[in-house]
């Protein structure tokens, strides 16, 4: 038998298995059905498990088994979301409260006025009166207890990454992130008098804001120290009587009155970065078309996959995976993830559904207009 011949025979059986597997999709729907008018739920363990654990006996071959354990997973899982979609089709719409920026009266972010989150919540509130908070953690309490309506925070630059204490106060706090904007960072180097770079004992900024400027400061020689922010370093310095600079945008170093000694001194050319704006209450934009979530998946093999497997099935795009630790004392860790949607999308419904019902911990962060 030549090649050829190998290759018809496996797409005759490709037929055969895609035959069987509607087959089974049709079958899937008569379950829905039943578990509709029965009220029982989609997800049902014991059952899976049962259904594995048959087809890894019918196998008869050890090295397969965990292939045909793998198909017939990825087969339920798709069973399970076609089931959601058929529980949920009678649903109406929800309504939901739209974000009212127009009509805010209390607004904060973290730093001070020339910080980056300064212009990010002036890309959203216009002249609006902003409150400063030192910390991150400071505005997000103070959205959650209702002190302010909305409060901006970076969440991630396209140089460095996610800004990990962002994701660590989701976590922890009840909000909801209702609006996205995306900032240019122009770092600068900026001291108090016109002094040289050898003059200079210590650069202070944001551990983002050094880190994206690694190169500059490696290149120099020059020693750093992390602060807050990079306004809050920049007027630390401005303050001080010591040679000491600020990393912080040219915007700020011109607001304070300080000397900027170097420009765009940042590792890459384009560097931006993302911040969201968190509400207490859940809002959606008639615009949203991104959804956040926060996942705990089980720690046994194949979890990540079936995972991932939930997005390529309902067609979604993952935008964003990041990862955080529990810091429980053990090595198992949060997933945050932002995906392609509307939030009353059936198919959205659906895989929250699925998700809700197949995960050992599930949030709604909230969801928004991708920028």
């Amino acid at each position: 038998m030549n090649l050829n011949q190998l290759r018809n025979n496996i797409d005759d059986i490709d037929k055969q298995i895609l035959d069987l597997f509607m087959k089974r999709m049709e079958l899937c729907k008569s379950v829905a059905d039943y578990k509709k008018a029965n009220d029982l739920p989609v997800f049902q363990g014991d059952r899976e498990k049962q259904v594995i654990d048959r087809i890894k006996v019918l196998t008869n071959d050890r090295e397969l088994e965990s292939g045909t354990a793998a198909l017939f997973t990825t087969i339920m899982d798709i069973s399970k979301i076609l089931q959601n979609r058929k529980l949920l089709s009678d649903e109406s719409n929800n309504t939901y409260a739209v974000p009212d920026f127009a009509n805010a009266r209390k607004i904060g972010c973290q730093g001070t006025s020339g910080a980056n989150s300064e212009t990010a919540a002036r890309l959203i509130f216009g002249g609006k009166q902003l409150t400063f908070y030192k910390t991150f953690e400071e505005v997000f309490s103070a959205v959650q207890s209702g002190e302010i309506d909305y409060g901006v925070l970076p969440v991630h630059n396209s140089t460095e990454g996610s800004v990990n204490s962002t994701y660590d106060l989701m976590a922890k706090y009840s909000v909801y992130t209702v609006k996205e904007v995306c900032v240019e960072i122009n770092h600068c180097l900026a001291t108090k008098n016109n002094i040289s770079l050898d003059d200079i004992d210590t650069v202070y900024s944001h551990p983002q804001a050094i880190a994206q400027c690694c190169d500059f400061l490696t290149a120099h020689g020059l020693k750093t120290s992390e602060y807050g922010n990079t306004a809050t370093a920049a007027e630390m310095v401005f303050n001080s009587t010591e040679n000491i600079a600020a990393i912080c945008s040219v915007e700020c170093a011109e607001k304070i009155g300080l000397h900027i000694v170097a420009e765009n001194i940042a590792d890459c050319s384009v560097n931006r970065t993302r911040f969201i704006c968190i509400a207490r209450d859940m809002q959606v934009a008639p615009d949203a078309d991104t959804i956040s979530v926060m996942i705990k998946i089980p720690d046994t093999e194949g979890s990540l996959y079936r995972l991932l497997t939930k997005f390529y099935v309902n067609g979604m795009n993952l935008q964003k995976i990041e990862s955080r630790p529990l810091k429980d004392g053990s090595f198992n860790v949060m997933f945050y993830l932002d995906f392609d949607g509307k939030i009353n999308d059936p198919a959205v419904k659906a895989l929250m559904n699925d998700l809700a019902g197949n995960v050992e911990y599930f949030r709604f962060l909230g969801t928004f207009k991708n920028e």
